[in-house]
């Protein structure tokens, strides 16, 4: 590990720099509609604003809904708001019957409040040889559904053998055998999905389906468009909800805390890092300045997550990512007083770097678990911003505790060999505290000065 240590800490440090300054890079994802996404950071509503809209969920047969339903209603907006690749939604019941949805950085409002707002009947309609239109009103009276959109299990976006872009979906063992009965019997004739009464897609029955594994193509080579078999899927899966809901406002917000008062935050929490670097130089000196290294790199390579994964940062968020700053110092504190206490005793610089190491990892390790511990629950129970915060808080405790044990060490480890490093000044000591590779220590034996 000793030789593994730097090569690791440059790999690790490069590639954190590339992913924090280097614009226009994409990352596979298998859950995007085009199988990739851009490596950028994302901000939440308190900082960039969006949109907010509030639906009211309407009686069925006039029976109001409950609170057990209102919970379900929001579920699946939740999970249909998510499919768009919205990040960190908040979604809230208000009252007995109304649900407030806001949505941060919407680019397209138009295109998520009409998703969110198809809440009625999905229906799968055998259309014989009628050919309708995409959008179109159907009459299911006279095109009785042959089952609901509860027979759906699964549904995803594929690709064909061409390679254009499908729209796959798994029925239930009742919607399975309707559909392998009707597509073995009716070869070449349509069928439609519909939602609400309003024809979604059309496509045309190829073959007999006996499995339940249906595949749907755009009737072209090139297939779906990346929307559109995304808005298929979301459909699909949560087409259906127990009761309609109308959508009784809608608006585009501002900033809550607004580009102004991030750029305040973050001057602040620089300046806040600045006096903590501040602080470990004077107080440290040699020791501080490896530990203020060791704080930037952290700072560098947990940005860098954020932009990977990615986090959505909210003023929470920020909030944990300082939160964790101050642990990643703390740790480097108890390093370093355990270092000058095995000086103080008559260790080599050498060897007192290692025990303080070691003989601070367990408070570091009791320390960290409890936070880690405290966050996963948080980030289990919570609201989605609650769980914003445990999420940045628990990548920052993790990477303080690489920071501080691999990246201090190592640094140190190399440092301690040069003899310019050997002065007890460099490590807030005083001559008479500090034995480095056999420096003279006064002692009283005899009222002699002995060599340690």
């Amino acid at each position: 590990m000793r030789k593994a240590g730097p090569i690791l800490i440059a790999v690790i440090g490069v590639l954190a720099l590339i992913v924090c300054f280097v614009p226009g890079l994409m990352l596979p994802d298998s859950s995007s509609p085009t199988g990739s996404r851009p490596i950028e950071t994302k901000l939440g509503l308190d900082l960039q604003g969006g949109l907010r809209v509030e639906y009211q969920a309407q009686p069925v047969n006039g029976v109001e809904p409950t609170p057990a339903d209102m919970a379900i209603l929001k579920d699946i907006i939740e999970r249909r708001v998510n499919s768009t690749g919205v990040s960190e939604p908040v979604v809230v019941v208000q009252g007995t019957d109304r649900i407030v949805v806001e949505l941060p950085g919407v680019t397209d409002a138009d295109a998520v409040r009409r998703l969110v707002g198809q809440t009625g009947r999905l229906d799968f309609v055998p259309l014989g040889s009628t050919q309708v239109q995409v959008g179109q009103e159907l009459d299911l009276v006279a095109y009785p559904p042959l089952f609901s959109g509860d027979q759906i299990k699964s549904a995803s976006i594929g690709q064909s053998s061409t390679g254009g872009l499908t729209v796959d979906f798994v029925l239930k063992d009742e919607g399975a055998k309707l559909f392998a009965d009707y597509t073995a019997a009716h070869v070449g004739e349509y069928f439609a999905i519909v939602l609400d009464g309003k024809v979604i897609s059309a496509p045309v029955i190829n073959e007999a389906i006996p499995n339940g594994q249906v595949q749907i193509s755009a009737g072209s080579l090139g297939g779906f468009s990346a929307a559109e078999a995304n808005d298929l899927v979301t459909i699909l899966k949560f087409g259906s909800l127990p009761f309609p809901i109308q959508e009784v406002s809608a608006q585009q917000i501002s900033a809550t805390l607004g580009s102004q008062f991030l750029a305040q935050s973050l001057i602040a929490g620089m300046i806040g890092i600045l006096l903590v670097i501040t602080f470990m130089l004077l107080y440290y000196r040699l020791p501080g300045l490896v530990a203020s290294f060791a704080l930037v790199y952290y700072t560098i390579v947990v940005y860098a997550i954020f932009r990977l994964i990615p986090v959505t940062l909210t003023l929470a968020g920020i909030a944990g990512f300082v939160l964790s700053i101050g642990m990643a110092v703390d740790a480097n504190i108890l390093i370093f007083e355990r270092m000058k206490e095995e000086l103080r005793v008559g260790k080599s610089l050498p060897a007192a770097v290692e025990a303080g190491f070691n003989r601070a990892w367990n408070s570091i390790l009791d320390s960290n678990v409890s936070s880690l511990i405290t966050a996963t629950i948080l980030y289990s129970f919570g609201s989605s911003t609650i769980r914003g915060f445990a999420l940045v808080l628990i990548i920052g405790v993790l990477v303080s505790m690489f920071s501080a044990i691999v990246v201090t060490r190592t640094i140190l480890r190399a440092v301690v060999r040069f003899d310019w490093a050997r002065k007890p000044w460099m490590y807030g000591m005083r001559d008479d505290e500090f034995v480095a590779m056999g420096a003279a220590r006064p002692t009283t034996r005899r009222g002699a000065v002995t060599r340690v």
